[in-house]
């Protein structure tokens, strides 16, 4: 749930509205809960409460939350216990709430820290409550990480860049402006200048770097040991579980690598309508994990993706890596197949390749 919605956004989400959604979403969760835990129970590494807005949620109604997964898996996580966070959402007072309940990291969604930016994008704080929300975060001892968009029409991404930077935040995720369609900016036909997100791409790595902030994935910039744990599992094919409407999972299956769930959006999955499964042979999952793992600059350890998957890439994709490589897209260091810098900024394309 968001208490407005986006021009940009193609997720799943939507307002609160009345009738008692809230209520039976939350209902239907614990349910499902049980459910999985019954299914695949055991320790979590890892808990990422993502959006929509999950800090739109009542205290109680967050607390719900937590409360059933306290009774199912445990919680917080053994790693990582992370809550995604609008600032306009919490103060100082919440964020001791956030702590009581077990978050240890918080991914704030700033986007920006330029008034006129921001109303572009149809945010709701101003950019001075943004940064604000981020310091207050930090002050309150929490691991956090912030979110950027760039290539935004009318925007100085330098200037954001150096803003949030010097907050002293360990985390940053900086993501181009993408116009998906069938949202509010593409109806309204805004575009996104190639040459801009390709230069803002390239800012962000070298101001941030300037901060200690090394890339570590394509969107992804932190401080040496502040990386997201959470995000790892998905760029290197662990399994992991998914809750709630349109959420995706990745989970052991006998005779599989493993299956992937796909739950039904939030009418058929209030229904408890079963989610979509696609099992996930060795060939499928040597292309997942090559398009995940090649968006980090560590890569793939391709001799570790031979022993899961009984496939060894360098002979089953022996003439597309020796184009992408002779290209200058690719690189070997030791086990680890990883994209250059050039191939990092044509990755769809380079991708594309194993597909």
């Amino acid at each position: 749930f968001c208490p407005k919605i986006c021009p940009y956004c193609d997720f799943h989400k939507m307002r609160r509205g009345g009738g008692g959604l809230v209520e039976a979403y939350l209902e239907r969760l614990a349910g499902e809960a049980r459910t999985l835990h019954a299914e695949f129970p055991g320790e979590l590494g890892t808990v990422y409460f993502g959006g929509g807005t999950p800090s739109h949620l009542t205290d109680d109604e967050l607390a719900s939350v937590v409360e059933t997964l306290r009774q199912t898996w445990g919680f917080p996580a053994r790693l990582e216990t992370t809550l995604e966070a609008d600032p306009a959402t919490f103060g100082r007072a919440r964020l001791e709430t956030f702590r009581a309940l077990g978050f240890n990291r918080l991914s704030i969604g700033l986007q920006s820290a330029q008034d006129g930016v921001l109303e572009f994008l149809g945010r709701q704080h101003t950019g001075q409550e943004g940064l604000e929300a981020v310091e207050a975060a930090l002050a309150a001892g929490f691991e956090v990480s912030a979110d950027l968009i760039t290539a935004v029409p009318g925007q100085n991404a330098e200037r954001d860049l150096h803003a949030l930077a010097r907050t002293g935040v360990p985390h940053v995720s900086v993501y181009n402006l993408t116009v998906e369609p069938n949202t509010p900016f593409a109806r309204r036909g805004v575009r996104v200048d190639e040459a801009q997100e390709a230069a803002d791409y390239a800012l962000a790595d070298r101001i941030l770097s300037g901060y200690g902030l090394g890339r570590y994935e394509v969107s992804s910039h932190a401080k040496p040991g502040h990386e997201s744990r959470h995000n790892q599992v998905y760029w290197s094919g662990e399994h992991f579980l998914a809750l709630g409407p349109s959420a995706a999972g990745f989970v052991p299956s006998p005779g599989l690598l493993g299956e992937r769930r796909t739950n039904r959006p939030m009418k058929g999955w209030l229904r408890g309508e079963a989610p979509e499964v696609l099992p996930v042979d060795p060939e499928a999952f040597v292309q997942d994990v090559l398009m995940t793992g090649l968006r980090t600059r560590r890569g793939v350890d391709l001799d570790r993706l031979r022993r899961r998957s009984g496939i060894d890439v360098c002979t089953h994709f022996a003439g597309e890596l020796a184009r992408l490589t002779k290209a200058g897209l690719l690189e070997r260091s030791g086990p680890y197949l990883r994209a250059t810098p050039s191939g990092l900024l044509q990755l769809n394309g380079v991708v594309a390749a194993f597909f």
